[in-house]
């Protein structure tokens, strides 16, 4: 009897030639695309109409069921409310992570259990393999480095990779685009989207301002002694690190270096000011191992594109960490994820909750 897959196809290549590779592999593959955010129509978001019906075409060029599943409520309680209420909070989310975790490893693999499948497959570029000496489910690095996608998925637990599949892994993004012109698919050469799927044109002020118009509270900036140098126009407007668009005059480049919530004020300082050693990650999710009694030194990646630096973790109670970095790192940011690396194994991550220069 065939294995049966449901296939996540955004209408992309990568989905699209995700579900080609386990047909062809002999699977009973379902595709199935997701409606998660309300205004998608309007402007051609990642779940939009025009993607929906490119998900359906490939599915009809391949012979492949296609169903259309509506998780809009979810993903507005789940990945909008936490993006707002971090950004209120003076943090900075990656909803990314988020709809990884509770949509597509979430509702999505209970809709094909529904369905009696015994997977779900994505077009990320990560790989899962099964450990026969550790008797435990691995997650890699895609071996194409410059697309991996392994940091979005640290949340992910034994269950669900067990139930997962990522053919993509073990391909560049070349090969990919190879594969599905060799196919004749309609996305061959679909441009990829950059930009969060719920937000137009990637501006992050207007969509803030529309969502969270009471906390757009103007407040002073200050610097590392506390003198005025600034006003700001809301503290979720900013960010660790951040150069443009502070309204400063000063003889060098001012970065925001911290954010006080409770007193709404921007503190800037120098370049140098920005780089720490210290974090505090909190929800804490160990994927390759139990929860060490110890520390461990791992390779440690604290944003999508940063490359991975040589770190101590310290665990501590309620799912929390220590990490202290070997070498002073940029911008590490409140509400951005942190993923352990043990050469191309995830060994877990969290949230970054606070930074500490002195830890």
């Amino acid at each position: 009897m065939k294995k049966r897959v449901v296939v996540a196809m955004s209408g992309g290549v990568d989905s699209s030639v995700t579900a080609a590779l386990l047909k062809n592999e002999g699977y009973e593959v379902i595709g199935m695309t997701m409606q998660i955010w309300e205004r998608s129509e309007d402007w051609g978001g990642c779940c939009g109409l025009e993607n929906v019906e490119d998900a359906k075409r490939v599915a009809n060029r391949l012979g492949i069921p296609h169903y259309v599943v509506n998780f809009r409520a979810l993903f507005k309680e789940k990945v909008i409310a936490n993006f707002c209420e971090e950004y209120r909070e003076g943090r900075t989310p990656n909803p990314c992570i988020r709809c990884n975790q509770y949509i597509k490893f979430g509702a999505l693999l209970k809709k094909a259990k529904e369905l009696n499948t015994d997977y779900i497959a994505t077009g990320h570029y990560a790989r899962i393999e099964y450990d026969k000496n550790k008797k435990r489910y691995l997650l890699k690095k895609g071996v194409d480095y410059k697309k991996d996608q392994s940091y979005l998925l640290y949340t992910m637990t034994p269950k669900q990779l067990k139930h997962t599949l990522m053919p993509l892994g073990e391909f560049t993004k070349e090969k990919t685009r190879a594969i599905a012109e060799g196919l004749d698919l309609s996305v061959a050469r679909k441009p990829e989207s950059q930009e969060i799927c719920f937000i137009p044109d990637d501006n992050y002020p207007k969509f803030l301002q529309e969502y969270l118009p009471e906390a757009a509270r103007p407040g002073p900036i200050l610097n590392r002694q506390g003198k005025a140098v600034g006003r700001h126009c809301g503290i979720l407007f900013y960010t660790i690190g951040q150069r443009k668009r502070l309204g400063i005059a000063a003889k060098e480049p001012l970065y925001v270096i911290a954010i006080d919530k409770e007193k709404n004020v921007i503190v800037v300082g120098k370049k140098e000011e920005v780089y720490t050693k210290g974090l505090i990650a909190t929800s804490i999710n160990y994927v390759a191992i139990e929860r060490p009694k110890g520390s461990l030194k791992v390779k440690a990646k604290v944003r999508y594109l940063h490359q991975p630096a040589e770190a101590v973790v310290t665990p501590l109670k309620r799912k929390r960490a220590s990490v202290k970095f070997k070498e002073p790192q940029w911008a590490l940011t409140p509400g951005q994820a942190i993923v352990f690396y043990d050469g191309d194994i995830i060994v877990g991550g969290g949230t970054i909750d606070q930074v500490d220069g002195n830890l």
